[in-house]
């Protein structure tokens, strides 16, 4: 059993460090699309700006993911069964995703304003998605409350476990 839980941990390891490369590679990206803003014509140059805005945003996720990867499952050695523990892991996914679909949302806005108004829609669906996403985070959180009362052991171990990271 030691083995099989060190190759997860190892595993984990490992896909949160190609998250990590994964993010620098579009941070380049981003830059060298950034740079391209630079000096050509004002709409062009806005259209190149936003482009390396959501590509950093996609940098951001994927970064935010390396860390709850590497703090939750490498770190922490933290096993999902507690309700405390599903709704802080959750949590920290749902906070990436919405904020990668709202930051998606306005960047598709602006680009459909601009280029193709046409794909207005698609781009508001996003945002609608991105609202729904939370909306359904926090029924969940809401529901999940009522059993982390009935094990409030389950919040010490979990607070335990935080100790790890600050370290």
């Amino acid at each position: 059993m030691k083995l099989l839980k060190f190759f997860f941990s190892t595993a984990h390891a490992v896909l949160g460090f190609l998250f990590v490369l994964v993010s620098v590679l579009i941070t380049v990206l981003a830059v060298q699309t950034g740079w391209q803003a630079v000096g050509v014509e004002a709409e062009e140059s806005a259209e190149l700006a936003i482009e390396a805005i959501g590509l950093l945003a996609i940098a951001v996720v994927s970064l935010q993911i390396a860390q709850t990867i590497t703090e939750e499952e490498v770190v922490r050695d933290a096993h999902i069964s507690a309700p405390t523990r599903v709704r802080r892991y959750l949590s920290r996914f749902m906070v990436v995703v919405v904020v990668a679909l709202s930051i998606e949302g306005l960047v598709g806005t602006f680009k459909a304003l601009h280029e193709e108004p046409e794909l207005l829609p698609h781009a508001a669906s996003v945002l609608v998605a991105a609202g729904l996403l939370m909306a359904g985070w926090g029924v969940f959180i809401r529901m999940n409350k009522s059993a982390e009362v009935l094990e409030p052991e389950a919040m010490e171990a979990a607070k335990s476990e935080d100790a790890k990271v600050d370290e």
